[in-house]
């Protein structure tokens, strides 16, 4: 029997759970929510030595507090990586993942299929300081392989992609990036650390937007980057330190209490997301529908060696372009028009209008995201009051 001492030896369930925890002298059962700006030091000695890094007390809380610190903690037991840090939204996990890497003279590689804020980072922020970037079609491993340069320092990618669920080979282009002397950054929020482990596919760090499943519930914006202990240390810590996109104690409260019940959540929802797909499918007004584990989807192969389940997201083409998937969309009473996903309720987004608007349509349309794409996160109702909820939006079409 192994040692349940160890948080190492827990099942992922159990880690969300306990990991990390951090009790104070009162032995309160719920984490306790830190709202401190500052700490008090024993003496001047203990000050000193820990502006030095001598001491691993907390400082300010910009550098960290006990809530974020569990919060990190946790995380990182999660997904398995030996450091992380949080951050005050996921772009903010974003950019400090990549910023805390490069300078000017490097480059870096790109898949196209990006949230927009992230295409916006690569392509429009990153070169203002002179980092050129090189964008490929994610499933053209050769183009990965031609897009290198000299000083190519960082591969940045997002699988399943936002929003159409494109899956890329992990293994394959981190061999790639590692071969060229870059390191491998991937943003696994739609696949969460449930169902997809990048650092052990070779991935050298791992971004998310908490905000999404972990909180699960639409309350707080958050984010997280992890990997190894040295490459937190070297990219990521002091980045992070001095230019203050930094988690409030309330929000990291607010994660711990949505990863106590993540695993409940993604499994439930991924079971009606599979119910539902198939469902979408056999309708006679949706010309495609894309999810991961259906053998029709395009990378089904990868996916199902990569990935330990779907996920939460379906996406579908509906017949008629924009006027009939706005139409579509309109009609519905359950699911809710927002932008968001990995929420308790169910959500649909045109993505070609909302989230992915700014990138313009020549871009889109190379990514493959056409007027009629939609977007469905699916929540925690009952399936049959959803697939009777698609099914009234279909009617309006």
């Amino acid at each position: 029997m192994s040692d349940l001492k160890s948080p190492q030896n827990w099942h992922p369930a159990t880690r969300m759970v306990h990991g990390g925890s951090i009790r104070s002298q009162f032995g309160e059962m719920s984490e306790a929510l830190f709202l401190t700006q500052g700490f008090v030091y024993p003496n001047m000695e203990a000050a000193e030595a820990r502006f030095k890094g001598q001491d691993d007390g907390f400082i300010y809380a910009r550098y960290g507090s006990p809530t974020a610190a569990m919060f990190e903690q946790r995380m990182c037991l999660l997904e398995g990586a030996e450091a992380g840090r949080s951050t005050a939204s996921g772009m903010a996990a974003v950019t400090a993942a990549l910023m805390g890497q490069l300078k000017a003279g490097d480059h870096i590689v790109a898949a196209k299929a990006l949230f927009g804020s992230c295409r916006y980072v690569v392509e429009e922020l990153l070169p203002r300081f002179g980092i050129p970037c090189t964008l490929v079609n994610g499933t053209d491993y050769a183009g990965w392989q031609s897009a290198v340069r000299p000083n190519t320092k960082v591969f940045f990618l997002e699988s399943p992609t936002n929003p159409q669920l494109e899956i890329i080979d992990i293994r394959r282009v981190a061999d790639m990036a590692h071969a060229a002397g870059a390191t491998l950054v991937v943003d696994n929020v739609f696949a969460t650390p449930l169902l997809q482990s990048p650092l052990q596919l070779g991935a050298d760090c791992v971004v998310y937007s908490a905000t999404k499943h972990i909180d699960g519930q639409g309350r707080c914006l958050a984010g997280i980057v992890m990997g190894s202990e040295e490459f937190i240390n070297t990219h990521v810590h002091n980045f992070l330190r001095q230019t203050g996109p930094s988690i409030s104690p309330f929000n990291a409260w607010v994660m711990l209490k949505g990863l106590e019940t993540l695993s409940v959540r993604v499994h439930q929802q991924m079971r009606s997301a599979t119910q539902i797909a198939d469902f979408l499918a056999s309708q006679s007004g949706v010309a495609r529908v894309l999810y991961p584990t259906r053998a029709d989807h395009p990378q089904h192969e990868v996916a199902m060696k990569q990935m330990r389940g779907g996920g939460t997201i379906v996406a579908f083409d509906i017949k008629g372009g924009k006027a009939e998937a706005f139409r579509f969309a309109n009609a519905l009473s359950i699911v809710k028009i927002s932008n968001n996903i990995g929420d308790a309720k169910s959500i649909i987004t045109h993505p070609a209008t909302t989230t992915h608007q700014r990138i313009g349509p020549e871009a889109r349309a190379e990514i493959g995201i056409g007027e009629g794409l939609l977007r469905l996160s699916i929540g925690l109702e009952d399936p049959q009051d959803l697939m009777a909820d698609l099914a009234a939006g279909l009617a309006a079409v």
